[in-house]
């Protein structure tokens, strides 16, 4: 098939029309008939959609669709109404090495490596399940019902990562509160802006002190190498800070509420813990929050039987991928006795996340905490009240409204 063939108008699909866990009918119907699709975007831009699973493994793996945005502008697949529509490339941001190509992204990952394997984070295993437990601790002394994104999910990976990075607990409001606002989908580019402003100016101090007086955290050690400019520095702090708890708070959101409103599956995860690393990957494979990556192609490509000319953005939806039933049985089931290694939820290619394994951590340690320490755990309003966090850039719940039966917690 050639690029000249109609592109779907408008962008794309974002109302979740299908249920709060799958993607939008719109999104499944685009894959069914052509997984990779010229689309029409807002803007004008004629940009394509992949969605198949093994087209967005090829693509996220192929270094001649650029992850960088300042050399090509990137076009938004979305209606913006408070942002403007891009008229020139964004600027390189220093350390921010997801959008960047090799060498520059070889190099700067290169220094992460150590810091993040599957041995360092199995010696952090302990303490990450004591923060969780206190974390319960003082779930279990609030009245229900309470919003658990608030008391449970967005704690624990915020005090966690604050560990690792060593970053003040204390600050913990005004980094969520200025990374919430830079991950929204649509507010001003001054909004944007001054959010990101406002967390690498503290992180540029952060990691100016650390260089003068180094600590016991992963900060303090890249702060050790010369080679890493203060500029850099910040970058990748911002890049960990923001990575490090957005997603892993939205999966145990988004994953609690799918368990919820999966009782039998949760009832057999109850009865067996030890399925509890399978039902992650499947609650990852499942939900995808991080869904969409764009990519600019460098030259022209063709991709599985469809040529994407030079220049062309190109949108890939790993929520998409990973119900793709080309690849998984009834994808859009949750089925926690499912083998879904090799799910894209966390990346392909040499821009796979580099912290998946703290998250695998978390998250195994958070949802066994909370269903042993709450067996009567229970939504508190109608799963249809729940507000969708469609507006955001990480995808999950904005509040969880949760209730027990008081006296059951233990």
């Amino acid at each position: 098939m050639s690029s000249t063939a109609p592109a779907t108008p408008n962008g794309l699909p974002a109302d979740r029309d299908a249920g709060p866990f799958v993607p939008p009918s719109g999104i499944t119907r685009l894959r069914e008939s052509r997984p990779v699709s010229p689309v029409l975007f807002p803007d004008g831009h004629e940009g394509w959609f992949v969605s198949g699973y093994e087209a967005v493994r090829q693509l996220i793996a192929d270094d001649r669709f650029s992850s960088r945005q300042d050399t090509d502008i990137i076009h938004i697949p979305y209606e913006m109404t408070g942002m403007a529509a891009p008229t020139e490339p964004s600027p390189q941001l220093p350390g921010v090495f997801i959008a960047m190509d090799p060498p520059e992204h070889t190099r700067l990952r290169r220094k992460l490596i150590g810091a993040f394997t599957v041995k360092r984070m199995k010696q952090l295993e302990e303490g990450i399940v004591e923060i969780t437990e206190r974390q319960l601790d003082e779930l279990e002394r609030l009245t229900p019902p309470v919003d658990l994104v608030k008391e449970f999910a967005l704690p624990v990976p915020a005090l966690v990562i604050c560990e690792l990075l060593g970053v003040p607990h204390a600050d913990r409001a005004t980094f969520q509160g200025n990374s919430a606002k830079f991950m929204e989908k649509d507010v001003t580019l001054d909004e944007k802006v001054a959010a990101y402003e406002g967390m690498t100016s503290f992180l540029s101090k952060l990691v100016t002190d650390k260089r003068a007086e180094p600590g016991d955290d992963i900060l303090s050690d890249l702060t050790r190498d010369d080679d890493l400019s203060i500029e850099e520095l910040t970058g990748i702090a911002f890049l960990l800070l923001l990575a490090g708890h957005e997603t892993t708070a939205n999966m145990v959101s988004l994953g609690t509420f799918a368990l919820l409103e999966n009782p039998e599956q949760l009832a057999e995860l109850r009865a067996a813990p030890e399925l509890m690393p399978d039902a992650v990957e499947e609650l990852l494979r499942y939900l995808s929050v991080a869904d969409i990556f764009y990519r600019i192609a460098t030259e022209d490509i063709e991709l599985c039987g469809e040529t994407i000319p030079k220049g062309s953005t190109v949108v890939a939806s790993l929520l998409a991928a990973n119900h793709d039933p080309e690849r998984f049985e009834n994808p859009d089931t949750l089925d926690i006795h499912r083998k879904a290694r090799g799910h894209t939820a966390f990346g392909h290619g040499v821009h796979q996340c580099l912290g998946q394994q703290l998250a695998r951590i978390e998250m195994r340690a958070g949802f066994e905490g909370l269903f042993r320490r709450f067996p009567t755990l229970e939504l508190a309003v109608p799963a249809d009240e729940v507000r969708l966090r469609t507006d955001m850039n990480i995808y999950g719940v904005h509040e969880l409204p949760v209730t027990w039966t008081t006296g059951t917690a233990r």
